[in-house]
């Protein structure tokens, strides 16, 4: 499918910290980086997001001491992985991956800046309902349709296009450029999950 007007390109956290060496490696994360740079030019709307997290964030286990990395807690707005201490805002793990083309971005949604909030979606803090802004730039672009490429496939990627179906948008996922953590099932999970509210993968 050759991308349209109406067509977004969300490229999810490409950065240092998610990809091998980082502080949250995703397997092969930055295996997926020339795919995306070879897609960037036949979009007219890209969007990429960034993880910005003050140092000591309320998620990162090492703000809950007896917590383990990668353990479940109950937060506010529900349960929380807690992380290791990662894209810390101004860090070199906080950077988008040196060999992503972001020239071509027309804006960089920046979210996890909250310090008591995760934030995994492109759409909306982990409390479902704190936004980011990026539906009505969407809209005011005349965007309908959406494509989510990059990492984690089963967290930040899954959570944006869900969110995306959810508010209206014509949601695919492209299965080859981007990667799991897969922690405990959850990629299957999440795929299902994203299947369910009606997001369809390329």
């Amino acid at each position: 499918m050759m991308p349209a007007p109406e067509d977004a390109l969300i490229v999810i956290d490409v950065q240092n910290d998610f990809c091998p060496g980082g502080a949250l490696a995703v397997a092969g994360g930055d295996g997926i980086v020339p795919g995306i740079n070879a897609l960037l030019d036949a979009y007219a709307v890209r969007v990429f997001t960034q993880d910005w997290h003050p140092a000591g964030h309320r998620s990162f286990a090492s703000q809950h001491p007896g917590q383990a990395p990668l353990s479940v807690v109950e937060f506010p707005y529900g349960p929380q992985v807690l992380w290791p201490d990662h894209c810390v805002q101004g860090s070199a793990g906080a950077a988008f991956h040196p060999d992503l083309r972001t020239d071509p971005a027309d804006l960089i949604i920046r979210k996890g800046f909250r310090p008591d909030i995760d934030s995994y979606s492109a759409f909306f803090e982990n409390d479902h309902e704190t936004p980011t802004g990026l539906e009505g730039y969407l809209r005011s672009r005349g965007v309908t349709r959406v494509t989510c490429v990059g990492l984690a496939f089963d967290f930040c990627v899954a959570y944006s296009a869900i969110d995306a179906a959810k508010l209206g948008f014509e949601t695919r996922v492209l299965r080859d450029l981007s990667r799991a953590i897969d922690m405990d099932g959850s990629a299957a999970a999440a795929e299902a999950e994203m299947r369910a509210a009606g997001v369809t993968f390329d």
